[in-house]
């Protein structure tokens, strides 16, 4: 009995010290849960500001760059400076190669989308092409000073080591960009038609915030933005103006109807508080094509336009596509050889498609590419879209047109001048003509010339419809506006990505 006690007593204090356990080990566990949380918390509240998550991105490119490098170098003992001076300035050459190249890409925006396999290829060959540019660089610097011996090893190791990182700690710092977006949305200023467009085109965006419609007008208020089952406009537009939770403030309205009070306060949270969009503004940043809608005779002669005659741009552009489209038609010269052989081969036909299309101010010239279709007398009925599995495609057509090795013949187009490399794809002249009677301020296109690959090339499929005309219209006019350097280098990268990865059509 004594010993049934003595059990009985160590029990209970074998389960009071568990229990005690169990309540510092859970008390513990809920420290260090609210303690991840605060951290988690911290990231997402500092990466949600516009600049952190680019200052972010360029603080861990410059210290994991200047660290790997660094590093490689000491293990392979061949890495060799006469001067700390000189470490120095070859580091400063990398670096800002390094940078512009992801910049190119949207490495440093945070509205680009960085856990998509999309990004991750452009992400790879934007660094490939900056350590041939870095190298080059470098080792022409080198030529002029004897004491500089820079190792070929440790930049190609030093390259291949920073490409996964970095993509890895961006993929890192996009979750917490959208962590630090849960629970915000868009507040949509309007309730009429411009807004109730504006819904239709987000709902079929990739944009995953909600949207919160107010309008001014009593009379919206309460109704859905766009039919049963879409957003109700609601009221009381001063109370959410002060509310820090938005993402962002679009305006769906023009701005003539407003009132001179309400401009001053979105003026005063563009500054103070949080972004203000306009809807150009927000199709701009976020989905990179212009809204038909905002487009009117006057659209050319606003400011912001980098397209002009006397840009130094657009002449060195032509100088590019000159050098670039010579140097393009020697190192293809195989292709040339072989591509007419295996399109003979199939049908014993010409080997060459000609057709009349439209250049620069509406200037017709005969367009040359390799024959991927079945050779047809024109009719008046015949379609004149390629679809999807087009009976008419060839066998070897099909992969010409996958590795967009049809387009080759343009270069010699380009070299006379009919085309530049980059531009507005170059149309029919037969699609032209209806398009310009059907589809507003179609013309605008021509305000530049049209070019092998393009913004709408590398943003939109294949045309199948004068619906998709429309839809390319709008890239097309996007790129027109930001006529640029770095929007021309993004296309590059993004052109080399649909060959590399089949996916033309």
């Amino acid at each position: 009995m004594g010993g049934l006690m003595a059990n009985r007593e160590q029990s209970q204090t074998i389960s009071e010290e568990f229990l005690a356990f169990d309540e510092e080990h859970s008390t513990r566990v809920g420290e260090s849960a609210v303690a991840v949380g605060r951290r988690v918390g911290f990231w997402s509240h500092f990466v949600y500001h516009e600049w952190a998550a680019a200052a972010l991105y360029l603080l861990l490119d410059v210290v994991i760059w200047l660290a790997i490098y660094r590093l490689v170098g000491w293990f392979r003992y061949d890495a060799f400076y006469a001067t700390p001076f000189q470490f120095f300035i070859v580091n400063l050459i990398q670096l800002g190669v390094i940078v512009t190249a992801l910049y190119f890409v949207g490495g440093y925006d945070r509205t680009v989308e960085k856990l998509t396999l999309g990004y991750a290829a452009e992400h790879i060959l934007a660094l490939i092409a900056a350590a041939m540019v870095s190298a080059m660089l470098i080792y022409s610097a080198a030529t002029f000073d004897q004491t500089m011996k820079p190792s070929r090893g440790v930049l190609l190791l030093s390259f291949a080591i920073f490409l996964p990182i970095s993509l890895a700690y961006r993929r890192w710092v996009r979750q917490y960009v959208v962590a630090s977006s849960a629970g915000r949305s868009f507040l949509v200023i309007g309730g009429g038609a411009r807004a109730s467009r504006f819904y239709e085109a987000y709902k079929n965006s990739p944009n995953g915030e909600p949207l919160e419609f107010v309008d001014a007008n009593e009379k919206r208020v309460g109704q859905p933005i766009a039919g049963k089952g879409s957003p109700i406009v609601q009221g009381n537009l001063a109370a959410k103006l002060n509310n820090p939770r938005y993402s962002g403030i679009i305006l769906a309205e023009r701005a003539s109807s407003l009132s001179i009070e309400l401009l001053e306060r979105l003026v005063r949270a563009q500054f103070q508080q949080t972004r203000v969009y306009t809807l150009e503004s927000f199709y701009e940043t976020h989905w990179r094509f212009l809204p038909l809608g905002i487009v009117d005779p006057f659209w050319p002669l606003q400011t912001g336009f980098q397209l002009a005659r006397i840009s130094p741009y657009h002449y060195l552009k032509r100088l590019f596509d000159i050098v670039a489209s010579a140097t393009a038609l020697v190192l293809c010269a195989p292709l040339f050889v072989l591509i007419p052989f295996f399109i003979w081969i199939e049908d014993r036909k010409s080997i060459f498609f000609r057709q009349e299309r439209l250049g620069r101010d509406g200037r017709r010239f005969i367009l040359f590419k390799f024959r991927t279709m079945h050779p047809r007398p024109d009719e008046p009925d015949e379609d004149i879209y390629t679809r999807k599995g087009d009976r008419r495609v060839t066998s070897v057509g099909r992969w010409l047109r996958k590795l967009r090795l049809d387009e080759l013949p343009q270069l010699w187009n380009a070299l006379k001048g009919d085309i530049s490399l980059i531009g507005p794809r170059p149309e029919w002249s037969k699609c032209a003509e209806r398009y310009e009677q059907t589809i507003p301020f179609y013309h605008f296109r021509h305000l530049v010339k049209p070019g092998i690959t393009g913004w709408a090339q590398v943003n939109y499929p294949y045309g199948e419809s004068d619906e998709d005309a429309v839809e390319k219209l709008k890239y097309d006019l996007y790129y027109i506006r930001h006529y640029s350097l770095k929007l021309d280098a993004m296309i590059v990268l993004k052109t080399l990505y649909t060959m590399l990865f089949g996916k033309g059509r």
